[in-house]
């Protein structure tokens, strides 16, 4: 179905409550900022290319030159609401009406409602969610199970809501302005807001995001012009929209204070986006040789590169008078008593470095480990803090490339390879069926660790890299692993499971883009060609 409003083309089915989300007002904001913000996203995307060719050329990141006056000058965010005073844990996850509700009623503060790394894109999903996330900020939002049996509703004092939209480099391509596939993250943006601010302000809050994969501050800047668009177009004063910024890309690491100052009248926080880090990692320094990652499971937060980004988050942003939320901890319960132990224990460490490096929250990806995170942030903070505002921890330490570059230890194995084979390849079927946050072995897994699986095959293959066994990682071996690998997920979830899903087109697209010459950019990119 193609419906054209405002100069979109929208092509695809709508259902009658999904018309409410894409009401005229809706669309008609939707193709302004798509015309006036649309080509500067573009030229940020050829930005950014033009960056990696150097990058893969020799070039290694490095604080800028051109913006010191930034980092060495004296000045502060324009401030932070109270309702974001404390978020000293986060849960994150998809926009499904049971999930939304259900994180909302955990014992966190705050929930980063994800349409991106936690989401599969399919149209239905897109406006479904922006249609929960208006009932959730209405506190109407209920949900009944299929059988009848369970039903779901907010309690008196859910958490806080965030909306994490698309990032700058994902298309909306159900949605056309001039012939052109509009931005995801301008999609995502202006529906979320147009059908939220007047509820959440007259609730004494605002219109809050999460901005993912920034990696300059120009592109800093383009989302501090949309926000003060956004504020002039329905009379706001300026800083009513605030954004906290996931720190997710090696580039963005080094122009902390810069996106901090471009953003500074909007900007409350910078986030430790650990998963998509080392995803970015892998990809910037693709053709660098000596900076291979090892197996994904020996890259922890105690790898100097990741300790140091850490640091130098916390100091940058404590520094500007902003919070420095930590990272995901991606465990999930188990029911087995030993094993569950075993569980918590490495999410108290993981949140316990967090805190002592000054971290003012944290994420989780399940409700039952918010009672183990929000106990050791409680106890971290001094006088029943909501934060650490006030801790300059690292402030004289001086953080060099260097050590954001440094190599990360540790053995590549077969297993690992093999492990990573199978997440891959279950994740982007999960995906391919509409799925964008998958529990597999024992982890919660989104895009961005499938990312780093599947990124680390082809940077070992790239660089001829042997496992510890004495195996060459050649496109053979992985093609013969995958096909033994797929052997082994058909045994494990059982032959209905397996041939009811989308295996062979997961394997078919991670064997495309292992192949290719040059690492493909995001996996989504093209398995969203292949969503509905």
């Amino acid at each position: 179905m193609n419906i054209h409003r405002h100069a979109l083309d929208i092509r695809a089915e709508v259902t009658q409550a999904q018309q409410e989300i894409l009401s005229n007002e809706a669309m008609l904001f939707v193709a302004d900022l798509e015309q006036l913000f649309g080509t500067s996203r573009l030229q940020l995307l050829e930005d950014r290319a033009e960056r990696q060719s150097r990058m893969n050329a020799g070039e290694r990141p490095d604080f800028l030159p051109e913006t010191l006056h930034v980092r060495q000058s004296d000045w502060t965010i324009k401030g932070i609401p109270t309702d974001l005073l404390d978020r000293r844990v986060e849960i994150t996850g998809p926009t499904d009406r049971k999930m939304v509700i259900n994180a909302l009623n955990a014992n966190v503060k705050v929930f980063m409602a994800d349409f991106e790394d936690a989401l599969s894109p399919t149209w239905d999903q897109l406006l479904d969610g922006q249609i929960n996330l208006r009932d959730a900020n209405l506190g109407t939002i209920e949900y009944t199970s299929p059988d009848g049996q369970k039903h779901y509703s907010l309690n008196p004092a859910p958490a806080l809501l965030i909306c994490r939209v698309r990032g700058l480099h994902l298309p909306e391509k159900h949605v056309r302005l001039n012939g052109r596939e509009i931005s995801g993250s301008f999609f995502d943006f202006a529906l979320y807001f147009i059908h939220n601010f007047k509820t959440l302000i007259s609730n004494g809050s605002g219109p809050y995001f999460y901005l993912p994969k920034l990696q300059s501050y120009q592109e800093a800047r383009l989302w501090n012009d949309v926000f003060k668009y956004t504020e002039r177009r329905y009379g706001l004063p300026v800083g009513t929209i605030k954004a906290t910024v996931l720190i997710e890309t090696l580039p963005a690491v080094f122009e902390m204070d810069e996106i901090l100052f471009e953003l500074k009248d909007h900007i409350v926080a910078l986030n430790c986006g650990r998963w998509d880090y080392i995803f970015s990692y892998i990809k910037t320094l693709q053709n660098h040789p000596d900076r291979v990652l090892p197996d994904r499971q020996g890259v922890t937060m105690d790898q100097p590169f990741l300790s140091a980004y850490s640091r130098l988050l916390v100091q940058t942003c404590h520094k500007r008078g902003a919070m420095a939320m930590g990272g995901m901890s991606a465990f999930i319960p188990s029911r087995d008593p030993l094993r569950n132990e075993w569980v918590l224990g490495k999410v108290r460490a993981d949140k316990q470095l967090e805190a002592s490096n000054g971290h003012d929250g944290t994420w989780v990806a399940h409700p039952g480990l918010a009672d183990t995170a929000m106990q050791i942030f409680t106890d971290a903070f001094e006088h029943n803090n909501t934060h650490q505002l006030n801790v300059k921890r690292h402030d004289h330490e001086v953080v060099t490339a260097d050590m954001l570059l440094a190599p990360c230890s540790g053995e590549r194995t077969e297993e690992g390879m093999r492990s990573n084979i199978r997440v891959a390849l279950q994740y982007i079927e999960a995906w391919l069926c509409g799925n964008g946050c998958v529990p597999i072995y024992g982890l919660m897994e989104d895009a961005a660790t499938a990312e780093i699986s599947r990124t680390s095959i082809w940077q070992w293959i790239r660089h001829g890299k042997t496992l510890s066994n004495g195996r060459l990682v050649t496109f053979e071996l992985f093609q013969d692993m995958l096909a033994e690998e797929l052997l082994v997920v058909r045994s494990e979830i059982g032959e209905q499971r397996f041939c009811n899903g989308r295996f062979a087109a997961a394997a078919d697209l991670l064997e495309r883009i292992t192949s290719q010459d040059e690492l493909e950019e995001f996996l989504t990119l093209p398995g969203y060609q292949l969503l509905d």
